[in-house]
């Protein structure tokens, strides 16, 4: 039986889906910003974020909010130690050019950790779902990470967000070593689809810098409820959840053994000592 706030948050994320679907087809109409240097947010970001905050706030009005498009938000009572963190459409640059690859990501944190995560993909109709200490669902059915043991043959993702374009050489770097082992490095354009993916197996592990938690905090909880592991590129720990933290963090995500290879393979190349 799912937990009463994640009865919430798949009602949100479907409400926010919708608002997607529907104008899916009127691209062309958006009116589209430019928030900094080659990263875009359409007014159906706004309108997706409305829609599910509506249904959050709906249920529980003294939570905080985090938003990627409203930013913090208190609740109606002023601090909370419970904040639902929200990116109403990941994947905004895919679905303004009409690739059908995104999603809709809520998290809720207790203090800086989250204990409920949902990701719902609309257009494949997939819902993930995860509880602190009750497993990750796609659909109703139990999810795991991939066993593969190391980094021989295995399908990584990874993204090249804007902000993080003065660190794309080390970047770069890092990827020719992988694939001296690796099968394939895919980038998707979605952070949350990516943890969910790594969560039910399709991909053996993702990383990325620059990510927020409004990207990432529902798939993390994935991640570690389908039995794998989550870091920074140095191996520590990724830091809390419900606030936003600068340029954002860089992240390693899949099982343990293959997330530790990832992980000295990342510092091997030199691209972790660009993190300080």
């Amino acid at each position: 039986m799912l937990a009463p706030a994640v009865n919430v948050m798949v009602k949100a994320a479907r409400a926010g889906g919708n608002v997607l679907l529907r104008h899916m087809h009127r691209l062309d109409a958006l009116n589209v910003v430019e928030k900094d240097r080659l990263d875009y947010a359409s007014e159906v970001d706004g309108l997706a974020e409305e829609a599910i905050i509506k249904e959050l706030r709906r249920a529980n009005p003294d939570y905080a909010i985090l938003g990627e498009e409203g930013g913090a938000q208190k609740g109606n009572r002023g601090p909370s130690r419970h904040t639902w963190v929200i990116d109403p459409l990941d994947g905004t640059s895919n679905y303004l050019h009409g690739i059908p690859h995104w999603c809709v990501s809520i998290a809720l944190c207790e203090g800086p950790e989250p204990v409920h995560g949902v990701v719902f993909d609309p257009l494949r109709n997939e819902l993930f779902i995860a509880s602190r200490g009750a497993g990750a669902q796609l659909n109703d059915k139990r999810i795991r990470v991939a066993e593969r043991k190391d980094l021989t043959g295995t399908m990584l993702a990874t993204g090249f967000p804007p902000r993080e374009r003065a660190r794309v050489d080390a970047h770069l770097d890092c990827i020719k070593l992988l694939l001296k082992e690796a099968e394939d490095v895919r980038r998707t354009g979605s952070a949350a689809l990516d943890l969910a993916w790594v969560a039910a197996g399709r991909c053996d592990a993702y990383f990325e810098a620059g990510v927020q938690p409004w990207d990432i905090a529902a798939g993390v909880l994935l991640v570690r409820e389908a039995g794998g592991r989550v870091t920074d590129f140095k191996g520590a720990g990724t830091g809390p959840m419900h606030i936003a933290m600068g340029q954002g963090r860089p992240l390693i995500a899949g099982n343990l053994k293959v997330t530790d290879a990832l992980q000295k393979a990342i510092v091997a190349s030199g691209y972790a000592r660009e993190f300080g």
